[in-house]
């Protein structure tokens, strides 16, 4: 496969900062440039590629992929998920994702599949397909060892969605979230929703509404937008 003959432009979006920061890191390559980064609002930047990054957020059809096309200047939209479940890649697909790669996958791997996408090509890289517990990158409660998916269902308590709400949002049996909720209040030395929220919100689980944007690399300046003048 033929490679871009420059590197590929990317603008990474979720709610957390440590989980756009670690993606950042691990997709760093001489082959990618980060563009932007921040929370699922429109892309401002000129980018190649929009990296919807799904822990915490809105999955399947309630993703408005038309809408992120769109305002990010008609950039192709790759879904990256620790969620393969089929019904989820079918409807990224058909909402118009040009890809769906698992967190499974190596750095390489996902920068690979993203210049393949840029030549055209619809990729899917899930794996089989589940629910996969380990990834890379990096996601709020890490170093307290919880797993993506305690840490995902910690996030969207915080948020302050039920038990059916958080099944309905991240495509998991009601009985998976009691079992995950069970298994994260035990590691981080909570008994009540009250204090896991307490925890989550001292530890990094508050969403995060900040964008971060390189002005060396902003080629498209979003109306009313002003990079910043070097030195500041």
């Amino acid at each position: 496969m033929p490679r871009l003959k420059r590197p590929l432009r990317l603008a990474i979006v979720d709610d957390y900062a440590v989980v756009v920061a670690g993606v950042a890191s691990f997709l760093k390559a001489e082959r990618i440039d980060v563009v932007e980064t921040g929370a699922t609002e429109p892309v401002i930047s000129d980018v190649d590629i929009v990296l919807y990054d799904t822990f915490g957020q809105i999955q399947g059809t309630g993703i408005d992929l038309e809408d992120f096309v769109r305002d990010s200047g008609g950039a192709k939209v790759v879904i990256y998920s620790w969620n393969l479940n089929p019904e989820l890649v079918e409807q990224a697909l058909a909402g118009g994702a040009s890809g769906y790669l698992s967190k499974v996958l190596t750095g390489p791997a996902v920068v690979d599949a993203l210049e393949r996408i840029m030549t055209g090509e619809t990729v899917i890289l899930a794996g089989d397909f589940g629910t996969s517990v380990g990834g890379a990158g990096d996601w709020p409660g890490r170093e307290e060892g919880l797993s993506p998916r305690e840490a995902e269902v910690l996030a969207l308590i915080t948020q302050g969605l039920s038990n059916q709400a958080i099944a309905d949002r991240a495509y998991l049996s009601i009985n998976s979230v009691k079992t995950y909720i069970r298994s994260a209040y035990r590691k981080i030395g909570v008994t009540s929703r009250t204090q896991a929220v307490i925890w989550a919100i001292d530890n990094g689980f508050r969403p995060d509404k900040l964008r971060t944007i390189d002005p060396g690399l902003l080629v498209r300046p979003a109306p009313g937008h002003h990079p910043p003048a070097p030195g500041h």
